[in-house]
């Protein structure tokens, strides 16, 4: 089974790499940041590790940056908690629904939002794009969770509903897009720019493409002083051209990977390929012998960003797995994602001190 999967990952980044020099010269777009600025970039900075991160009373991105469920208290006090235990980042997600609603207050609470973070050493990124979850959303009140069901209430941006009428489509993004990224352009307390979460899943596949192209070209027209990445996430055929474009646009490699060490080591030799800047943006899935204690500290040993799925148990439920729900039971005896309950209690003790120890906090 190792094997079988370490040929699959093998086959897939080389046909990424063959895809890349093929189609260069005409998927290139403004100016993306040479070998030597990227990592000149990233050895400024200290190793990092952080988790995907949404506060614990939002159950998807609409709620977490609303004006009336927005909870600086709650952030505050869970950033606070990260900060315990060495985090230094967060990556989190944006929402179109909401900046199409209240523009200015989006801004407005990411400012402040970006203050929270400063007060705790913790540099976030954020997401614009996602493609995973629910096809339709609405601003306003959210639904309450499912109970036992994983990210029952997340939604894809922008929604199934926006993407059939591209003439509407771009222009509300392309305005959202570079609002925010001239915003926060030379902020410093901000890491860098993830502009689509897993492009092409939830059966989008290549359809994802010429948008995520057109959502380069809006990043590169503003020229933040962050870099812009992309994560690839799946190795299969008909991804290729999807991969090829993020491995050739962004300026440090981010990508997601749910394997046990062993499979996740396949991955990162072979991402180490493309020389520059490597982001773990997703793992740590505990079904999958994904651990904290066996990926985090390869990952560290490999100069690797390490940033697992999932913080505090709450709406999203994401102790539940992807594809076990289960009803009738209030916490699962082993937690798919997530570290803590909302009382701080954590799952596993021996995970707090293996992280500790690796981010260096006593």
């Amino acid at each position: 089974m190792k094997s079988r999967k370490f040929m699959m990952v093998a086959a897939g980044v080389v046909a990424l790499l063959m895809a890349s020099c093929q189609s260069q010269s005409d998927t290139q777009v403004g100016q993306r940041w040479s070998e030597e600025k990227a990592n000149a970039w990233y050895e400024k900075l200290p190793w990092m590790a952080g988790t995907n991160y949404i506060n614990a009373g939002a159950i998807n991105q609409i709620e977490m940056w609303s004006k009336d469920t927005y909870n600086h208290d709650q952030i505050d006090q869970e950033l606070g908690m990260a900060e315990d235990l060495g985090f230094k980042t967060m990556r989190v997600f944006l929402s179109s629904v909401v900046y199409e609603n209240d523009p200015e207050g989006l801004k407005q609470r990411m400012d402040d939002f970006l203050t929270i973070c400063k007060q705790h050493s913790i540099k976030p990124l954020f997401v614009f794009f996602d493609d995973c979850w629910n096809s339709k959303s609405a601003y306003g009140k959210q639904p309450d969770p499912k109970p036992g069901v994983h990210n029952s209430g997340w939604v894809r941006d922008p929604s199934d509903t926006l993407r059939k009428d591209t003439a509407a489509l771009y222009p509300k993004m392309e305005t959202y897009v570079k609002d925010v990224l001239n915003t926060f352009k030379d902020d410093d307390r901000i890491l860098l720019w993830d502009l689509w979460n897993e492009p092409g899943n939830s059966g989008y596949e290549v359809k994802t493409l010429p948008m995520l192209k057109k959502v380069f070209g809006w990043a590169r027209e503003v020229n933040p002083s962050q870099p812009l990445t992309a994560g690839l996430w799946k190795w299969s055929r008909a991804f290729a051209p999807l991969n090829a474009y993020q491995l050739e646009n962004s300026d440090v490699i981010s990508y997601h990977c749910y394997d046990d060490v062993e499979g996740h080591k396949r991955c990162v030799k072979y991402m180490q390929m493309m020389n520059r800047p490597l982001i773990c943006t997703e793992y740590m899935a505990r079904r999958n012998k994904s651990f904290f204690q066996t990926v985090m500290p390869m990952l560290k040993e490999n100069k690797v960003m390490a940033i697992n799925w999932g913080f505090i148990s709450g709406k999203t439920n994401t102790i539940f797995a992807w594809d076990e729900p289960m009803p009738d039971v209030k916490e699962p005896p082993l937690w798919f994602h997530d570290i803590y309950r909302q009382d701080g209690t954590p799952f596993s003790q021996e995970e707090i001190d293996t992280i500790k120890s690796l981010t260096g906090k006593p």
